[in-house]
């Protein structure tokens, strides 16, 4: 499965390190981390979380007041899309909101 992280979304974690490290040296680290694995986890469990915005899941994370929002895409076979699909993208509740999805995106593969 591949993660697709919008800009919008991306500039979002690095907001919240930001925010973490003026608040405590370290918890800025942590965060990202924390929210790497939570995102890692929708290789497992895409498309189990609630919809929000008629388009969009909600996974919120584990260790921190942070709601990551994703939607599921169809697999590149053309099949109908399955529980854990080949592409989620990830963004900004925004992101749910709009129906421009040409936002730019960046790409997090999985290395399995």
């Amino acid at each position: 499965m591949k993660i697709l992280i919008r800009d919008r979304a991306e500039q979002d974690l690095i907001q919240g390190f930001l925010f973490y490290e003026e608040q405590h040296a370290g918890i800025g680290d942590y965060f990202p981390n924390s929210l790497a694995s939570d995102i890692d986890s929708l290789r497992l469990y895409a498309g189990i979380h609630s919809t929000h915005f008629a388009r969009c899941h909600r996974l919120l994370s584990k260790r921190f007041p942070f709601a990551v929002y994703y939607s599921l895409s169809e697999d590149t076979a053309g099949c109908t899309r399955s529980s854990t699909a080949d592409v989620t993208q990830l963004g900004s509740a925004n992101d749910c909101k709009s129906s421009d999805a040409s936002a730019p995106i960046r790409s997090r593969s999985n290395a399995k």
